[in-house]
């Protein structure tokens, strides 16, 4: 409950008690400084920062306390970059955030505009009451014709738009910089130019972008959290942009932030993405950074005041008069434990434990009706020995990790069609758009996987509405990839049935078993399990792929929980923010070029 300016008047003058007063601690003040103070509170916001003297003013016979001695309060944190729409829904899982002092997230929601612009407008339903502030950036995927016709028409378009006046829309979604470099798109322009009227911000994805590319770049993005060394950081900052440091599941280059040329402010800080069984969180992020060498006074207001200022969130981040009573109770500042959290003048999280649990939301039907294959989809998967030239064709070379490169490869050729080779690494790699009703399909090559049988399939394509699946054989292709669909996405592997007389090859499909699978029937990206279960089932998937020969991917190495296996280099095959070749509906995205190519390595 928002109070009036009166009562909060009369609390910080001692002329009323507080509802709540954090006390006998030190505070982290607007100014910067550590003080000996208390936080008054009334309703869901701070009334004063009160010297202990005047504590006995503020507490009433009604007023409950939190004794804060020998510890620090601090704001609660802000994540300036994640992606909540995938894995497992938020509100399912929201309150482990707040375990980790999380009491805001600036979160991607691509996965939720697969199902069209009313998937942005279930979300924010799903998530409108939640003790985390969750701060959607519309998706900027329906505008953008670099490798496929644009999906959105003028009507889907507008929606987008508008989505930008509605509370909790801060920012246009992360665009990367392929789209907007050198290219003419009036629909992302458009969509660019209402964020700057509404006041929101428009994020970028600058990986692989320097020099006069970045600085193209910054005149349409506002941050950027692709730098992973500190000459990156500094060009970013020299440009015009707020840097986003990360340390999640995926990357860490918070030591490239501590050794950066930085100006105080002009740094927020993010997990960018966690894997559900993995332990980061914004307070792990935060125990980085103090490690890297940031001082932890610093490096909490990397994850408070500064993202805050950043988004525009006028009543956030630092903990003054009239702001949110969003508040973290650290036991050690520089250890960043986290013992209690308030969310809006609420004790969420007492102990370390949160006192609040899951919320599930009741999803329309076509949220769960988001996946389906052509008729056709196992003729899709044959790659006619035409298509080469020479008996050669163009293939991803993911052996280095995400940043792909281009190579030229001579597959087995059987009954006039191009197989897989496992033994030299060479596996087939096919993408659907897995919208009902759309046939869009294309079928490459790529090393780097390792898996030495079997296939697997997903339907977590960043960016991009699509059903992967890559393999050494088209029929387990074809049974990890129906399992998918019938599943209504999610994860799925398939390998030789233990009794297979033809070790994988030959048969029917229905010699093909499935190893592991996760269900995620939620706009095709998310399950409405816990997160505990989504959890195992990672696990199980990532065995699954170890036990066919999956590898791990080299590009991202990780500073936390569970080793992502090979699911990130599946995943991440199409997706164009990470250059050179990719795949795409159409073909192989060449991202560097900006157009799409085929498998004759002759063409272009």
């Amino acid at each position: 409950m928002t109070v009036d300016r009166t009562t909060l008047d009369a609390v910080a003058r001692g002329e009323r008690p507080a509802d709540l007063v954090v006390r006998g601690g030190e505070v982290l003040c607007p100014d910067g400084q550590v003080r000996e103070r208390a936080v008054a509170v009334v309703g869901d916001r701070v009334a004063g920062l009160l010297p202990a003297a005047e504590v006995p003013d503020a507490v009433g016979p009604d007023t409950r306390t939190v004794d804060a001695t020998d510890r620090t309060v601090v704001p609660g944190f802000v994540d300036a970059h994640d992606h909540v729409d995938v894995h497992h829904t938020f509100e399912r899982g929201y309150h482990r955030r707040l375990e980790r002092g999380t009491t805001a997230v600036v979160t991607e929601t691509s996965s939720f505009v697969g199902v069209g612009v009313g998937g942005i407008e279930e979300f924010l339903a799903a998530t409108a009451d939640l003790p985390v502030a969750t701060l959607a950036c519309v998706s900027p995927q329906p505008l953008v014709d670099t490798f496929e016709p644009a999906d959105a028409g003028p009507e889907e378009a507008r929606r987008l738009r508008d989505l930008l006046a509605r509370d909790r829309v801060v920012a246009v979604g992360e665009t990367d910089w392929i789209h907007v470099v050198g290219r003419d798109t009036p629909a992302l322009d458009d969509l660019f130019d209402r964020a700057r009227r509404e006041g929101a911000r428009v994020v970028g994805h600058g990986a692989g972008c320097r020099g006069p590319k970045l600085r193209a770049v910054a005149g349409a993005v506002d941050d950027d959290h692709e730098a992973t060394d500190p000459g990156g950081v500094e060009e970013r900052l020299a440009a015009g942009l707020h840097v986003v440091g990360r340390r999640g599941s995926i990357r860490d280059d918070l030591d490239a932030i501590a050794t950066a040329d930085r100006p105080r402010g002009d740094v927020s800080l993010c997990t960018d993405g966690t894997w559900p069984g993995d332990g980061c969180g914004m307070d792990d992020v935060l125990r980085g950074a103090v490690a890297a060498g940031i001082d932890p006074v610093e490096a909490v207001e990397m994850a408070t005041r500064n993202p805050a200022a950043h988004f525009g969130l006028d009543d956030r981040g630092t903990i003054a008069p009239g702001n949110r009573a969003d508040l973290v109770v650290l036991d050690d500042l520089r250890a960043v434990e986290v013992d209690t959290v308030l969310a809006g003048g609420e004790v969420v999280v007492e102990d370390g434990d949160a006192l609040v649990g899951p919320r599930p939301h009741d999803y329309p039907a076509e949220f769960r009706e988001s996946v389906a294959l052509p008729d056709d989809a196992g003729d899709r998967l044959r790659i006619p020995a035409t298509a080469g030239r020479d008996g050669a064709v163009r293939a991803i070379d993911r052996s280095a990790g995400l940043v792909t490169r281009e190579t030229t490869v001579e597959p087995p050729v059987e009954d006039g069609a191009f197989v897989a080779d496992p033994d030299r690494d060479l596996l087939k790699a096919a993408l659907f758009d897995r919208r009902p009703g759309r046939d869009a399909a294309f079928a490459g090559f790529v090393l780097g996987i390792g898996l030495d049988a079997g296939a697997a399939a997903t339907t977590l394509t960043w960016e991009l509405p699509g059903l992967l699946v890559v393999g050494a054989d088209d029929r387990s292709m074809r049974r990890a990839a129906a399992r998918v669909a019938e599943n209504g996405g999610g994860w799925a592997v398939a390998g030789p049935d233990p009794g297979d007389a033809h070790g994988g090859k030959g048969g029917s499909d229905r010699d093909t078993s499935i190893l592991a699978e996760i269900p995620m029937p939620i706009a095709g990206a998310l399950s409405d399990g816990s997160r505990d279960e989504v959890a195992e089932g990672y696990r199980a998937v990532d065995r699954a792929l170890a036990d066919l020969g999956g590898t791990p991917d080299p590009g991202a190495p990780r500073a936390h929980g569970e080793d992502a296996g090979a699911i990130l280099g599946l995943q991440t095959l199409s997706f164009p923010g990470v250059p050179v070749l990719k795949l795409s509906l159409s073909g192989y995205a060449h991202v560097v070029e900006g157009r799409t190519v085929g498998l004759d390595p002759g063409e272009g």
